[in-house]
Parts: structure tokens; C-alpha cells; sequence
């Protein structure tokens, strides 16, 4: 169910029969000249809705920002700090926690490595506080690269190339615009450079012209079994 379309009335209902909810994260970031800027919303929040169509789960609204370094220097990029998100998560899972909710899944579009590492501190936190709530934290290309590497494509492909590219075109088909090409960032190992646009100036990382509706339901199709699978895994554990 998504909780945005719930009266006060069904919500209350909802509380009785699932004690899980999940929390979609995306961010609004350049993903090169043909995928919109919050791709990493649209991907996971139209994959959690076809996880609430298979499985009794509450689905949260969506947070949009997330925190991006990497394609910070590029136009259109909103990265918050942070801080900044995990006190707002924090917040808001106090909040579901309060009203009953003890398995929280914590699912990100956008697979930045910091952005990453927050999410996951942010759950640490809470579980020091409340040792009976539970948690599942990932982002999107955690689950799916388990797929690709099955399949042996989408090697190296990690932003609005081929497979996101792919999710967007099955989920979105008439935010694709025009102009994709293939790039791949060349970032010194082990540094920390202060000018990353000097190493990644597309905002693409992969083959987006791989792509298609097909792949994309496929992968949909493949990820909404993986998480509706984690989801009764982690409402049988005692």
C-alpha cells in the first residue's frame, strides 16, 4: 500500500496486518543528456510500488535527495549533507516506529558509496536505541548486480548506462530524450580529487545505447522477486 493515498482511517487498519514498511531514497542527480535528473527516485519507487502490489508491505513517500559527490559539479545535481539525511531518516523511522512499525526496508536508487554508508550508519544508530526493530539496507545496483553478473552484461555499467537506462525506459519511456552515448569515468585509484568533473564530465557510466523496455521490465521483474523474497525472510526471523 502506499501510504500517501491512505485516509487516517486505513492506515490504522494497515497497522494490524504488517508490521513492515518500506522507505524508498532516490536523489535528483545528472544522469547524462538523456535520462532525468531523478532517475534514482523513479527506478526505486516504481519498484517498491510492484513490491506492494505482491506482498502486504506499506510503502513510505519517497525522500528525493540524497547525498552525491561524485556528479555534485554537474548541472542539475542536489546533494544534501550527509548529516543532514541521516537525522531526517532517523526522524522519520522514530516516527514509523512510534506508530507501530518494526521492519524497516531502507531501499536507494542512487548507489553512491558516502550516500551509502549513511544510510547504513543511520540504521546502526536506531538499532542502538531499539533492539527490536529490524532492518534491510541496500541500494539498486546492490541487488540487481548479482542479475547482471549472471547474465555477463551491463560489465562496468553502473549510471544511466545500459540498465538504468533500461528501468527508465520501461518505467518512464517518455523522460528518455535523445543524445546517450557510452562513457566511463577515469578516476585516479585510491585519490580524492577535488575537481571531479576533470575525470567524469558526462554523468555517464556505462552503455546507455544497450538499452531497452525489455531489459528494463526484466530487471524490474528480477528485482521485485529478490525483494519480495527478503521481505518474508525478514518477517519469519524471530
Amino acid at each position: 500500500m502506499l501510504m500517501e493515498y491512505l485516509t487516517s482511517k486505513e492506515f490504522e487498519k494497515l497497522k494490524k496486518e504488517t508490521k513492515t514498511v518500506i522507505i524508498p531514497i532516490g536523489s535528483i542527480e545528472a544522469h547524462g543528456p538523456h535520462l532525468p535528473l531523478a532517475t534514482d527516485l523513479y527506478t526505486i519507487y516504481e519498484i517498491c510500488k510492484l513490491v506492494a502490489q505482491k506482498i502486504k508491505v506499506l510503502v513510505a513517500p519517497p525522500l528525493y535527495y540524497g547525498l552525491c559527490r561524485s556528479t555534485k559539479p554537474l548541472a542539475g545535481t542536489i546533494s544534501i549533507k550527509g548529516e543532514i539525511l541521516k537525522t531526517l531518516l532517523l526522524n522519520i523511522i522514530s516516527e514509523f516506529y512510534r506508530q507501530g512499525f518494526r521492519n524497516f526496508f531502507i531501499l536507494s536508487g542512487h548507489a553512491g558509496g558516502t550516500h551509502k554508508a549513511y544510510l547504513i550508519d543511520t540504521a546502526e544508530t536506531f538499532i542502538e536505541m531499539h533492539d527490536d526493530a529490524k532492518f534491510f539496507v541496500a541500494d539498486i545496483y546492490q541487488l540487481l548486480k548479482p542479475v547482471l553478473e549472471e547474465l555477463k552484461i551491463f560489465e562496468n555499467d553502473s549510471h544511466a548506462g545500459e540498465w538504468e537506462t533500461s528501468l527508465i525506459l520501461y518505467f518512464k519511456p517518455e523522460l528518455v530524450k535523445e543524445g546517450a552515448f557510452e562513457d566511463y569515468p577515469n578516476f585516479p585509484k585510491f585519490r580524492v580529487v577535488a575537481d571531479k568533473k576533470k575525470y567524469w564530465s558526462s554523468g555517464i557510466w556505462g552503455n546507455p545505447l544497450k538499452a531497452s523496455k525489455e531489459k528494463g521490465k526484466f530487471l524490474a521483474n528480477k528485482l521485485v522477486e529478490i525483494l519480495v523474497k527478503e521481505i518474508k525472510d525478514l518477517e519469519s526471523e524471530e
